[in-house]
């Protein structure tokens, strides 16, 4: 008997071991280990739904007033004029 058979016998009796603990806990099969990568997306039944007689309000869209623009703008420069500073020294 070559070592390549006893591999194989051996292989096999794990393989016949792992069946009978799958069976004793419960399980009708050993589990595959997980696949690596993507899951692939699981297509499920259209859902019935009823109409919907109107859309439901969409978010107005928030709109900047000129004063708050204007503060923006001289904050912005005032944090320029600060880093332009702070590079010169």
């Amino acid at each position: 008997m070559g070592v390549s058979e006893i591999l194989a016998s051996v292989d096999r009796e794990i393989a016949l071991l792992q069946q009978a603990r799958a069976l004793l806990a419960g399980a009708a099969a050993p589990t595959a280990k997980k696949k690596v990568g993507r899951p692939r997306k699981i297509v499920a039944a259209p859902k019935k739904v009823a109409p919907v007689a109107a859309k439901p309000a969409k978010k107005k869209k928030r709109n900047l007033s000129p004063e708050g623009r204007k503060r923006i703008a001289e904050a912005v420069k005032r944090r320029w004029a600060a880093q332009k500073a702070a590079t010169a020294k």
